[in-house]
């Protein structure tokens, strides 16, 4: 038996067992099997690897897309840059991470970029957000990092220094954080939703449920909005194709 799975903590929020479970089966997938593995703390990740021989691939979320370098044997050009993975290729005690966020973001984003889309808010720091911020910088979109956190970037704001200027000039912003995901649906990133336009562009990488209260309040002031389904999409398939490759 081949086994995939999708490390994380918690896992409440993952689509991955439903949509590989349901992959294996339709394509006719034999001896193959897709599990949640919520794991309490990076720190098990080796004894989760002993216990667990038959894995060939594992898909990787929220909160272990950096820490889970310290446990891998190779690092793939992108992972090297950007410094967080979302897929991990399992083969005996070689193990390769990859990010395939950056190539499901990227699709998805560019179908409703506009020539006047020059500047992006990237809310959050974390391993989602370098996935963003790995693309912004590929397409020459500048941007500025919004987190609640003290940070050493250049170029790094916390929430309370937006302004109304800041708002106008920067018409992308998107949602690298976990807030508004359900269950916590009530909750959005602490902004001025009344200065968006119809020239803002939102994206939430947060897919349950399919319209964020972030999303809401952007499309309430004619703003275009796209949530993270179809890059989940994406890039578990990238995912797919990686664990099984030679």
């Amino acid at each position: 038996m081949t086994i995939y799975g999708t490390i994380g903590f918690p896992l409440t929020h993952s689509f991955s067992k439903q949509y590989f479970t349901e992959k294996i089966e339709k394509e006719g997938i034999v001896d193959s099997a897709y599990y949640s593995f919520p794991l309490i703390s990076i720190e098990g990740f080796p004894t989760f690897l002993i216990n667990n021989t038959s894995l060939k691939g594992l898909s990787v979320t929220i909160p272990y897309k950096e820490k889970v370098l310290n446990y891998v044997t190779h690092l793939s050009d992108e992972v090297k840059q950007i410094g967080a993975a979302n897929c991990i290729k399992i083969r005996g005690a070689e193990l390769t991470a990859y990010n395939t966020d950056i190539i499901g973001f990227e699709k998805s984003f560019v179908k409703n970029l506009k020539p006047y889309h020059k500047k992006a808010l990237v809310l959050g720091s974390g391993g989602a957000s370098k996935a963003v911020r790995y693309i912004l910088k590929k397409l020459g979109i500048q941007f500025l990092v919004v987190s609640r956190n003290v940070s050493d970037f250049t170029n790094f704001i916390q929430y309370d220094k937006i302004t109304d200027a800041i708002i106008k000039e920067h018409n992308i912003i998107i949602n690298a954080t976990p807030l508004g995901m359900s269950p916590a649906e009530d909750t959005c990133p602490d902004l001025p939703y009344d200065l968006l336009t119809a020239d803002h562009y939102l994206f939430d990488l947060v897919y349950k449920p399919a319209k964020t209260l972030f999303l809401q309040k952007g499309e309430a002031q004619g703003a275009i909005i796209i949530n993270g389904f179809e890059m989940l999409i994406i890039q578990a398939e990238e995912n797919w194709i990686r664990w099984n490759e030679d």
